[in-house]
């Protein structure tokens, strides 16, 4: 079924979305969901959080890319399970290490995600990846927005791990140069 036509179904309040939902993108959103969190069954109930709020927030919102769409969906349901796995001392895994590394380029210790999330910040960002090549800007979303691991980044684009590891050093520091250029304390 179409994107749009599933969009429809939610449109309609009809059930058959969800389920039409599921069977073309739980692969996809299971993957994203598992990277930040570390575990299926945990990525399970990021998914049905998601699933959740898409439900609710299809209507109004008309996502004219509905896996996109979706994707923010469950990355964010991810991290609110993920900041609350981790005050219960049972969180770790890829995602740690990812938001370890973005703290050097952004600082702010355990309020990283939430400087991220500012306005003016995530504009900073975009602007300063603009500037970046295409590869560079993909390797550094496959890190820091899908929380891949490096070997499966370098699976993806087919160079060496230590390439990887090189390409996101240099977008870090170069990130970290830009923000500070424009004001920012890092």
């Amino acid at each position: 079924m179409e994107d749009r036509e599933i969009v429809g179904l939610y449109f309609a309040r009809d059930e058959r979305a969800l389920s039409e939902t599921d069977g073309k993108y739980r692969k996809a959103l299971l993957s994203v969901a598992e990277n930040v969190l570390g575990n299926p069954e945990d990525g399970e109930e990021s998914l049905s959080d998601a699933y959740l709020k898409a439900w609710n927030s299809i209507p109004p919102q008309k996502p004219e890319n509905l896996l996109g769409y979706l994707c923010r969906l469950v990355r964010a349901a991810s991290i609110d399970l993920w900041r609350k796995r981790k005050s219960e001392k049972r969180g770790g895994g890829v995602y740690d290490l990812a938001l370890d590394e973005l703290e050097e380029a952004v600082g702010g210790g355990d309020d990283a995600w939430e400087a991220v999330k500012a306005k003016d910040l995530a504009a900073s960002v975009d602007r300063y990846l603009a500037t970046r090549s295409r590869t560079a800007r993909e390797v550094f979303l496959c890190r820091y927005f899908f929380a891949d691991s490096i070997r499966e980044i370098a699976s993806y684009t087919g160079f060496g791990e230590a390439r990887i590891k090189s390409m996101l050093h240099r977008t870090r520091e170069g990130l970290r140069e830009h923000l500070r250029k424009e004001g920012y304390e890092v």
